[in-house]
């Protein structure tokens, strides 16, 4: 952008705090004031809260940065689960968390969660996630494409983590350390949006893409967070700050003077002046490639149901298991983890099973993806460009070929389509490969009438047979479940409503893909509106255990993916059910499940960009040194999974 421009970003340091036992007041507490059951069902949750909180404290120094950002998210959401417990009254000494101010090097005068309470410690967490996020995208290599779109995807989110504090949490802390008072955490806000923005401008400028942003709009947020700092609660703040880092405000100064210059100068300038910044040709960039491949999956919708994930996603660390036991395995523990399988039992109402006439699964005939796909990169780029995305690549045709096969369990093969849907939306940019001697031909068969078959080049075909697949398995998924269980009932229930989102989708993509009958948007309205009916048949229908199950509500007509769902949970609880019996599923696990939506709802506002989990060391692809590549630890566990038998009996 010139000489004179400024590179260097800023980023905030991490809140410190002391070391605190949480595992035994807390599991002591439930046991008093609930039952010894009720503490058993839960103790996973707890053992792993504690663990997480010794991390995040002890273990700070040996963990890289997004495996610091997934121990933050982790903890997040056990310490929502937890959260209904710090409101009980107990005899025994109360869990005090004493956190220090993150600008103050020596960490005097640290603060005490005895007048906050437990939201001083989420309020902490969330700054230190929005600080974590923003030391990702300080330390991302900007001189690159990817780089710069994972800098400016991570400062986002860490702008989104300190408008989440201001807005929610720092109302409840006005007590605490300076960095979290409002106006501070407002700064840090204005801050990290305006350097998200500013590589946002540069990605437009570089790429050609037209300027959605301006230097004006840049300036002005700059201009914000430089008043702002200056106004941090006075003089003795403003000295606070410059104690930690006395270049910040010459920073932004100069920063906000750049873009001024340029703003005014663009003004003068006619509008052709965009259209002329020179951008890197995309054939000799390799880096443009996994870029357009990473930023492909952001802000994809997830459209799963939480109750869903719960039971049956193997890549969910947090289960629901026998008896409504909550099951939470640690931060570090990568997937898969086992299924509950005891839910998915032969279905006792066989008045539903005449859905199956109408949603078996679409068949497909085999395809070597990896093969040609890296052809075309070789052909269309290069070979250093083909090396870069191969293990991409490789995941793709894996995903593919497990898709394919009928001795997966429904929860697997459920699994390996949501992510093998996720990999085709990256892939899609490059499609139609007009230029490749041999692109993949995608062929699938009718699901209602097998002799009709559509072979197409199209790559909307494939993503509207997996969305068609992903909506049967759900069906079948809800018939599976044994009704005679609150648990299995609601599973269905919430296995239904993932079937119509999946159909939502199709209704889109079927515009796009002229394929077989089954694929068009009148069939995909016809099946929403008869597992509508489903719905409604399941609901009507009594359950055995329904009065006596506090625990999990038998319907649930809102989606749980939505804030809307925890209101909906919370009005069950308070109206519908009351305990009956220790033998019942337990008031407090409820009240887990509860802070466990409210977290999910919360972190996916804040942390939806999917491509920083590629970051994860739970991501079956990662990103590594500029490439796309297989996570060797995954397979390794897959493996292990599959020599041990642990996978489920086929359905």
């Amino acid at each position: 952008m010139g000489s004179d421009y400024p590179e260097t970003m800023l980023s905030i340091p991490l809140k410190k705090t002391d070391l605190v036992e949480l595992y035994l007041p807390l599991r002591k507490l439930v046991a008093s004031k609930y039952s010894e059951s009720d503490a058993q069902k839960v103790e996973s949750v707890l053992e792993t809260l504690n663990k997480c909180r010794r991390d995040m404290v002890e273990r700070r120094g040996d963990l890289s940065l997004p495996m610091q950002r997934d121990c933050l998210i982790h903890y997040f959401k056990c310490l929502s689960m937890v959260e209904p417990l710090f409101s009980v009254s107990s005899d025994a000494d109360p869990i005090i968390f004493v956190w220090y101010d993150a600008l103050n090097p020596e960490h005097e005068n640290g603060v005490s969660s005895q007048r906050n309470g437990i939201q001083l410690e989420k309020a902490a967490v969330l700054f230190n996630l929005g600080a974590i996020c923003s030391q990702i995208a300080a330390s991302c290599d900007r001189t690159t494409s990817l780089g710069r779109h994972l800098a400016m995807e991570a400062f986002k989110v860490a702008a989104n983590c300190f408008f989440q504090l201001w807005k929610v949490f720092a109302k409840d802390v006005v007590s605490a350390t300076l960095d979290l008072t409002f106006v501070f955490v407002e700064f840090l806000h204005v801050l990290f949006a305006a350097q998200a923005s500013e590589l946002e401008l540069q990605q437009q400028l570089n790429n050609n893409d037209g300027c959605a942003l301006s230097f004006s709009s840049v300036h002005s947020l700059y201009l914000r967070a430089y008043l702002l700092i200056l106004n941090v609660s006075g003089a003795a703040a403003r000295k606070h700050v410059y104690s930690f880092d006395q270049t910040w405000v010459t920073h932004l100064h100069q920063k906000l003077t750049f873009f001024q210059a340029e703003a005014r100068q663009r003004q003068s300038e006619p509008p052709e002046v965009y259209a002329s910044v020179k951008s890197c040709a995309l054939d000799h960039n390799a880096e443009c490639v996994t870029e357009i491949l990473v930023r492909r999956i952001c802000g994809k919708p997830n459209l799963q149901q939480i109750y869903v994930d719960l039971i049956l996603s193997e890549c969910n660390p947090f289960k629901i298991v026998k008896d409504g036991k909550l099951v939470a395995y640690p931060w570090d523990m990568p997937p898969p983890y086992p299924i509950n399988s005891a839910i998915l039992s032969s279905s006792l109402f066989s008045r539903f099973s005449y859905i199956l006439s109408f949603l078996p699964l679409k068949k497909s005939e085999p395809l070597n993806l990896y093969e040609s796909l890296r052809n075309y990169f070789v052909l269309k780029y290069s070979e250093s460009v083909a090396k870069r995305v191969e293990g991409f690549l490789e995941m793709l045709h894996k995903l593919r070929n497990e898709m394919l096969r009928d001795d997966l369990s429904l929860p697997s093969r459920r699994d390996c389509l949501v992510r093998y849907f996720k990999y085709l939306c990256m892939i899609e940019p490059f499609f139609p490969m007009s230029t490749s001697p041999n692109p993949p031909i995608f062929v699938w068969y009718n699901a209602i009438n097998p002799q009709q078959d559509s072979s197409q080049h199209n790559i909307h075909l494939e993503k509207a047979s997996v969305l068609f697949n992903l909506a049967a398995l759900c069906t079948h998924i809800a018939l599976s479940c044994d009704l005679t269980t609150i648990q299995g009932h609601r599973l269905a229930m919430e296995a239904l409503n993932d079937a119509s989102n999946w159909f939502s989708l199709l209704r889109f993509e079927s515009k796009k893909a002229s394929g077989t009958s089954d694929l068009s948007e009148s069939y995909a309205i016809l099946m929403a509106n008869h597992i509508l009916g489903f719905k409604e048949d399941f609901a009507r229908h009594p359950q055995s255990d329904e009065s006596s199950v506090p625990g999990y509500p038998a319907s649930a007509y809102v989606q749980s993916s939505t804030p809307q769902y925890v209101e909906y949970l919370e009005s069950r609880r308070r109206t519908l059910y009351v305990e009956t019996s220790p033998s019942d599923v337990s008031h407090v696990t409820e009240q887990f499940l509860l802070g466990y939506c409210k977290s999910h709802a919360l972190l996916q506002e804040v942390c939806q960009p999917l491509c920083l989990d590629l970051l994860s060391e739970a991501s079956p692809v990662k990103i590594k040194d500029g490439n796309l590549v297989a996570n060797a630890t995954l397979e390794a566990l897959h493996l292990a999974l599959e020599n041990m038998s642990l996978q489920e009996t086929p359905q």
